[in-house]
């Protein structure tokens, strides 16, 4: 079985510091045991501080002190900052807000993907830096760009995107119009357009749009990320052989990641557990305040396993909270031992290398309170002694055994375009839906595979999940017919098609599975429907009609939970008591071993170790194994 090396590293901004200290920083982060050193992401001014007018040799200078020092280096190419003459260059190329309001410039990634002038401006300084530095030996790794997506910036209304909008429906529809009106239902509403050019964005309109309309702008909006990030990596990769990763965030759903990473060779992702807990992991308040200064014990290992998908099984994280964040509506410190146990999960997850932000806190500037593993003194933070910590660990440890786990849980970025497009109800969406299901899973003691889409080969997978996929293709729907998993559906899996019509038959429309989804509702949060085996639906319930076998009714008699063969319909959204329960007797019937654990509690399982992750502040005894307080326990198969 294969092993990957696991390594660590941090993010660096030499054009931040005086000259004379760069050595002295590389030094010591070689002595803290670091591997990686990413650099040059926000640099663009630094390195061309007006058009054409390049300056590269600090940049030169500090690749060489950094390789010098033992250290690898990730370049980042520099577009999420363009500086302030490529507006005035180009005043037209900011994104635009629902409001059709531009964004300003003053912080970063103010531009919009779809402007030309914008995007000819990127490649250039992404070939200047390719050409120089794509043969140089202590440049290892590449990142494009930073955090797409992040502050709201993939969707953009700006009159670039209309255009290019207009453009990319009339390649979609072979420029018939005809066909696009019948796609979309535009006799509703006396909605139909004559050309393509008539197609304005959808936004500002008297009411809601058609949602297929809104649901091709975000297609539109995901595939304009693709291509920008596309063009970046050709530039790359005529001049480098070193490989090239994008670092993604947190719980940011509004472009295909997937597609993105399919020109990519790893993934990677930022890592800020106590700033999403409270800004968008969507936990309620008691479930915050428990784990304040811990981090939810699910959201992090969701990311890992999404972006190990994402990165065709390669990934890190690229930027590793190591103390307060700035960002967050409250900045708490993490309890002693967070910053070692959320290294070691990533690395259980199959992490390759965690990067921690950032070397040095910055003294000033918008991130002036957000922590680094060094002071703005060059005095040790807290972070730094468990970052060395881990490193000698790590020196007993060395090496990841990747292993494929036996539940296997679908995430689609399409289907939470269509969710967004129409939640059908306050406070849902589709990541929501799949990360309770994540939940549920864990809590179980279960490790999940998140797979993608065009997945087609489910050997191995004893439990296959597919929660909220609202369109599902033919050749999936194939696919899952040949596996001899358990397959679970629902709520709303296969509810539209391709176009976001609801299909006729009725969903879910799925051979073999007598179901039929005869009305739907959204439940106010006071009035959840409960199940007559504990727990409840909240948020969403269908009425279904079927001659499957009923394992679970509502309180009402509706049937909640129906099988047929290997096919499993859920019928609800339901709360989590209710998801373990049902899927903990699905799984023991399925002959997959499950562990009731404390909601403070997580294991995973790799190709030759299982680790348990202890997150709360008291000690716990599960499965005959005493976990300490903040803890991380390893243990071999």
């Amino acid at each position: 079985m294969s092993t990957l090396k696991r390594t660590l590293g941090v993010c660096y901004y030499p054009e931040q510091w005086p000259r004379e200290i760069w050595k002295q920083d590389a030094q010591r982060m070689v002595e803290a045991g670091l591997t990686w050193v990413r650099i040059g992401e926000f640099a663009w001014q630094s390195l061309e501080p007006a058009a054409g007018d390049y300056r590269l040799e600090w940049l030169d200078d500090a690749i060489d002190v950094l390789g010098r020092a033992g250290l690898k280096v990730v370049l980042g190419t520099p577009t999420a900052t363009p500086p302030r003459w490529v507006l005035a260059k180009h005043p037209d190329m900011l994104a635009y807000d629902d409001q059709g309001r531009p964004r300003g410039f003053g912080s970063r990634r103010h531009y919009c993907f779809s402007h030309d002038g914008f995007r000819k401006e990127a490649a250039q300084i992404v070939t200047q830096l390719a050409q120089r530095y794509g043969a140089n030996p202590y440049v290892a790794a590449w990142q494009t760009d930073n955090e797409y997506g992040c502050h709201d910036t993939t969707i953009s209304y700006s009159p670039a995107a209309r255009t290019a909008f207009q453009q990319w429906l009339r390649v979609r529809y072979e420029g018939d119009i005809h066909a696009l009106n019948t796609a979309w239902g535009n006799v509703f509403w006396s909605m139909t357009y004559d050309d393509f050019d008539q197609i304005d964005l959808p936004n500002l309109t008297v009411t809601e749009p058609n949602p297929a309309h809104s649901l091709a702008f975000r297609r539109f909006s995901s595939d304009q990320v693709v291509s920008f990030n596309r063009a970046q990596v050709d530039i790359i990769r005529a001049h480098s052989d070193a490989p090239v990763t994008h670092n993604y965030m947190g719980r940011i759903t509004d472009f295909d990641h997937f597609a993105v990473g399919s020109d990519l060779d790893f993934a990677s992702w930022d890592s800020y557990p106590l700033g999403f807990l409270e800004d968008r992991s969507g936990m309620d308040a008691a479930h915050q305040k428990h784990f304040a200064r811990q981090g939810d014990p699910d959201f992090q290992a969701f990311h890992h396993d999404l972006y190990r998908s994402v990165g065709g099984g390669r990934w890190w994280v690229m930027e590793q909270q190591p103390g307060p964040v700035n960002w967050a509506p409250h900045n708490p410190a993490p309890l002693d031992g967070m910053v070692r146990l959320w290294t070691w999960e990533a690395f259980a997850h199959g992490a390759e290398a965690v990067c921690y932000f950032r070397w040095r806190q910055a003294p000033f500037a918008q991130e002036q309170m957000h922590a680094g593993l060094l002071r703005p003194d060059s005095v040790a933070a807290a972070g730094l002694s468990e970052a060395c910590e881990v490193a000698r660990e790590l020196s007993d440890t060395p090496d990841v055994v990747p292993a494929q786990a036996r539940v296997a849980l679908m995430f689609d970025y399409d289907a939470d375009f269509a969710w967004a497009v129409q939640p059908h109800g306050a406070g849902l969406s589709y990541f929501g839906l799949v990360f309770e299901t994540y939940r549920a899973l864990r809590s179980l003691g279960l490790s999940v595979d998140i797979v993608p889409p065009s997945k087609r080969d489910f050997a191995g997978y004893t439990l296959i999940l597919l929660p909220g996929m609202l369109y599902v293709p033919d050749a999936l729907k194939r696919a899952l017919h040949l596996c001899e998993g358990q397959v679970v559906l629902g709520p709303r899996t296969g509810a539209r098609n391709s176009e976001m019509a609801i299909p006729v038959p009725l969903p879910p429309d799925w051979a073999g599975l007598d179901v039929t989804v005869a009305a739907v509702e959204s439940l106010r949060s006071d009035t959840p429907v409960a199940l007559r085996g504990g727990g409840y639906f909240t948020g969403y319930r269908e009425q279904i009609e079927t001659n499957a076998e009923v394992l679970e009714y509502c309180a009402d008699g509706q049937p909640a939970f129906v099988r047929q063969g290997n096919f499993y319909y859920l019928a609800g959204w339901g709360d989590q008591p209710a998801l373990r329960r049902l899927f903990d007797t699905l799984c023991n019937n399925a002959g997959l071993e499950t562990i009731s654990l404390p909601d403070g509690v997580r294991c995973r399982d790799t190709g030759a170790e299982r680790f348990w992750f202890n997150f709360d502040t008291t000690a716990h005894s599960v499965a005959g194994l005493d976990l300490p307080a903040i803890s991380v326990t390893r243990s071999a198969f």
